[in-house]
């Protein structure tokens, strides 16, 4: 590992956090307006699933290969590219005739999933500088406060112009697409600068991020490691498919609210989790990540298993409390996972973020099968066991708080972070 100090180039960090709320408020605008959907096409809640899956499915598939072609050839104009396909994704599913149609526009919204996700977990990394938990958390919780912005959206929009107001908000697309040349810029100077330090040294060209030491395990260790992370992974976000895609119905069949104050009750759940995401990032760099990974999903248990049996002024308090809890496990998680392999990050980030959305479509289209047979209430009965499956976190070796004074080269950064002001992004030391 290289001397000496990187700075953390908060202007590139802010912007992919930006860009990526925008990324996940058109994502969870659509999931929050399925009962529009449900009403207009007269779906039942096993095909509301197989929309979910459909965009989930498309988007964890070709997240790892992506991640792992940028790993080998960086790509940071992806990034423009992603957006675009979302937008693209939203203007099909504003204007679907058929049920065909909307699976067809999932998947493009998916694609779009699949192109950012990868490049910017990469970008936020080489932004980082020795903070690599904050970067993480402040571009989950880009994405987690865009999940909270979705269904506002869809509660004040969507419900009041229909199905075809979703083509509107495609042009929110084109604002993270302008933004994110400008960070592909950065990116772009960032890695010549470390290909130039690389020469100079005689290292020969590499990545920004090849340079970090692995931590002293063995392979067995790794992939033990490895395959915990993505069992948690999977248990978590099968957990949260429960609330993104059926809560709204949830509170409708169970308490009775009207769809629009449901709406609002999944905005507060969604901001919940933007607050843990925020949060777990910093306890990662303060604490260590196995103990945030371990109090993360253990620690939503108790309020999980109770949620089924309480009223709603309780429910309320309790997703709440879930939704921050559970959240502030995954960046610990996506960081610990990017420590045990330092030089396959886009890897190993496409891996857990296709691995997140494909549990979550997974999880959406079991669910839904099993709520259209059993009620939507036993949905949630059953579901309040998945954060037991956190218990296997206590096998992960402590890596303890890692320094990352390697981002980019301490020469080169001042260059790097220049070049980002020239292209229109500032830096913050």
């Amino acid at each position: 590992m290289r001397k000496g100090s990187a700075r953390t180039a908060y202007g590139v960090l802010l912007t992919i956090c930006f860009c990526h709320m925008n990324n996940d408020m058109l994502q969870s605008l659509v999931i929050a307006s399925y009962p529009t959907i449900k009403e207009n096409f007269h779906l039942s809640f096993g095909q509301i699933g197989l929309v979910t899956l459909a965009y989930q499915a498309t988007a964890s598939l070709l997240q790892p290969l992506i991640g792992a072609v940028a790993d080998r050839r960086p790509s940071p104009y992806a990034l423009p590219v992603g957006t675009l396909f979302t937008g693209a994704g939203l203007v099909v599913l504003s204007t679907a005739p058929t049920f065909p149609m909307l699976i067809a526009g999932a998947c493009v919204l998916g694609i779009g999933s699949s192109v950012f996700h990868p490049e910017s977990s990469r970008v936020a990394r080489m932004a980082a500088g020795d903070r690599p938990g904050l970067a993480q958390s402040l571009f989950q919780v880009g994405g987690n406060i865009g999940g909270a912005l979705g269904p506002l959206g869809a509660a004040v929009v969507v419900l009041r112009w229909g199905q075809r107001s979703l083509g509107a908000f495609s042009l929110l697309a084109l604002v993270s697409t302008a933004a994110l040349g400008a960070v592909g810029l950065w990116a772009k100077r960032a890695l010549e600068e470390q290909r130039a330090q690389s020469r100079r040294e005689g290292l020969g060209p590499r990545s920004a991020l090849d340079s970090e030491s692995a931590p002293p395990l063995s392979k067995a260790q790794v992939r033990t490691s490895l395959a915990i992370l993505l069992v948690l992974i999977f248990s978590k976000f099968v957990y949260l498919a429960s609330f993104s895609s059926y809560y709204t119905f949830y509170l409708v069949e169970h308490f009775g609210l009207p769809v629009a104050s449901a709406q609002f009750h999944l905005c507060s759940l969604a901001g919940a989790v933007a607050a843990g995401a925020l949060v777990g990032g910093w306890m990662g760099d303060a604490f260590g990540r196995k103990r945030v990974i371990w109090f993360s999903i253990v620690g939503a248990l108790p309020f999980a298993l109770a949620l089924p049996y309480v009223d709603l002024a309780w429910t309320e308090i309790l997703t709440v409390a879930i939704g921050f809890i559970l959240a502030s496990a995954f960046p610990a998680v996506v960081v610990y996972g990017q420590e045990l392999i330092p030089n396959r990050v886009g890897m190993v980030s496409g891996l857990f973020f296709g691995l997140s959305f494909g549990a979550a479509g997974l999880g959406a289209g079991l669910l839904g099968k099993l709520a259209d047979a059993r009620g939507i209430d036993y949905v949630y009965r059953v579901v309040s066991f998945l954060p037991a499956i956190g218990l296997l976190a206590a096998m992960l070796p402590d890596l303890g708080r890692r320094s990352r004074a390697s981002r980019v080269p301490a020469d080169a950064a001042p260059k790097a972070a220049d070049g980002l002001a020239e292209g229109g992004v500032a830096d913050t030391p």
